[in-house]
């Protein structure tokens, strides 16, 4: 038996022209929301300034993405940061310096050279040398 499998499931289907039916909503939904304001606010010089920011909305819930997710989902992602609680805990750890022999010894602490001016290069050598001292990760030879 041979079985279709479905391709390019991740685009919608254009069902009112080059619109998707997302598309289309957001658009008409914007320009009932204009003939509403148009209608219902008797003074022309606040119904422009609000249906030109309600076209613009509009067209960009219908159009603009951002790293390729609707705007949607990016307001709602945005909302639900804003309006979530949130809980900062930072725990300070006051400690002492300890002391050890060495210390009260007088003598200096010992001094490890570097071993070149390449900071990728020490940490690649100091996790080699973990590695070797690891008894798990070490090779059994």
């Amino acid at each position: 038996m041979r079985f279709q499998v479905p391709q390019f499931i991740d685009i919608e289907d254009k069902i009112f022209g080059p619109l998707t039916i997302k598309q289309f909503i957001y658009l008409a939904g914007g320009g009932g929301l204009c003939f509403i304001i148009f209608r219902f606010i008797p003074y022309l010089i606040l119904v422009i300034p609000l249906d030109l920011i309600v076209i613009g909305f509009s067209l960009a819930m219908a159009f603009f993405k951002v790293n390729n997710k609707p705007l949607i989902n990016v307001l709602q992602s945005a909302f639900s940061y804003f309006f979530s609680s949130k809980l900062y805990l930072w725990k300070k750890k006051d400690t002492a310096p300890e002391k050890t022999k060495e210390a009260n010894s007088g003598s200096s602490p010992l001094y490890v050279p570097k071993l070149s001016d390449s900071k990728l290069h020490d940490l690649a050598w100091s996790l080699d040398i973990k590695e070797n001292l690891n008894p798990i990760t070490r090779d059994e030879k």
